[in-house]
């Protein structure tokens, strides 16, 4: 074998599937682990790159990247956003590939789908918000978007609060509603699942865990839906009325200096002046190692926002590469056989 020989692993989510990589619990884990890796300065995480094609639609293609110093693995996250997908093309908005390099020599170890990845990873930092600031008596958790990043939440948020036993959904179809109920029911035969016929108040109100999962960028969430001691997590754009921010007893984000860069409604409100950092209780890793407190009382609101973390990303595509390995999943294919000038009859192939 040429010693320029470069081989990668090849995965699809179909074999990420058959290797046992759906694990909410180890994408959590995972996660916690990463942010605390973060915390002692473990991580390269620069600035992601965004191309936005369409202002008014946000279709966008993002390039996320990452680096896991312990692991000597450096990763990037490729993933498209298109929220008009589903009506226009009855097609997924959200599509992800990631690629993964050692960083001894620089080849890449793994091509892989990267969706599954991604939409657990949204789960996985709201599920642990949820551990730190929900109420751990939580009964009633209600949902504003029935998607895939929804129903993954469900799924975090059962971990943690295993004491749930109501779920309220408002979509913008019925539809979409009772097609959350039908796959997530078999899942919980715990809970009642209540479809809010695309009524936002109907799912939210009174609800002791409050979700946002839309591609919608309008204020669908109010402020005078929210009861004290209720959490919500926000992991869309702009979900909520400004008031429920203000409201709330404490503000944490998966990354607030992220947070500042985006579009989101804390975005918004950062750049119209209405919070600032003096606002903003902690980030998640600090929660995690214990830096800073979490619920502190039974009445406070508590709002999470998660942008999106590159880092986790990267980990969790790791974990679930390595857990496919071990299954004996994957295809492994050739990026080269050798450098380019020591292919057999070379010279006869240049186009000059």
């Amino acid at each position: 074998m040429s010693a320029n020989k470069i081989t990668f692993t090849y995965l699809s989510q179909e074999d990420l599937l058959e290797s046992g990589c759906f694990d909410i619990r180890l994408a959590m884990e995972v996660a916690e682990e990463t942010m605390l890796a973060y915390k002692d300065n473990r991580i390269l995480f620069p600035e992601k790159i965004v191309q936005i094609f369409d202002q008014a639609t946000q279709d966008r293609i993002n390039c996320l990247p990452a680096t896991l110093l312990d692991q000597k693995i450096s990763g990037v996250k490729w993933v498209s956003v298109f929220p008009g997908n589903p009506a226009l093309h009855g097609a997924q908005n959200l599509s992800a590939i990631f690629v993964l390099s050692e960083i001894e020599k620089g080849f890449p170890t793994a091509v892989m789908e990267g969706t599954l990845a991604s939409n657990m990873r949204v789960a996985a930092m709201g599920g642990i918000a949820a551990k730190y600031l929900s109420r751990e008596d939580s009964e009633v958790i209600g949902f504003i978007g029935a998607g895939e990043q929804a129903k993954m939440h469900l799924l975090s948020m059962k971990v943690v609060r295993p004491g749930l036993k109501e779920c309220r959904v408002a979509a913008k179809s019925i539809e979409e509603e009772q097609q959350f109920i039908d796959e997530l029911s078999p899942l919980f035969p715990d809970m009642t699942f209540v479809g809010a016929e695309t009524h936002g108040r109907a799912a939210m109100q009174d609800a002791d865990i409050l979700v946002t999962a839309t591609s919608a960028q309008a204020p669908l969430l109010k402020a005078a839906w929210m009861k004290p001691g209720a959490f919500y997590s926000h992991i869309g754009g702009w979900e909520d009325e400004y008031e429920v921010a203000l409201q709330c007893d404490k503000i944490v984000c998966d990354d607030w200096e992220t947070v500042t860069h985006r579009t989101q409604t804390l975005s918004r409100m950062y750049d119209e002046g209405l919070i600032s950092s003096v606002n903003i209780h902690a980030d998640l890793h600090e929660l995690v190692s214990g830096l800073k407190s979490g619920r502190e009382s039974d009445e406070e609101r508590i709002y999470f926002n998660a942008v999106g973390l590159a880092y986790i990303d990267v980990a969790i595509g790791l974990a679930m590469y390595h857990r496919a390995i071990r299954a004996g999943c994957g295809h492994t294919l050739d990026l080269q056989q050798c450098m380019i000038f020591q292919h057999e009859n070379i010279l006869q192939q240049v186009r000059l």
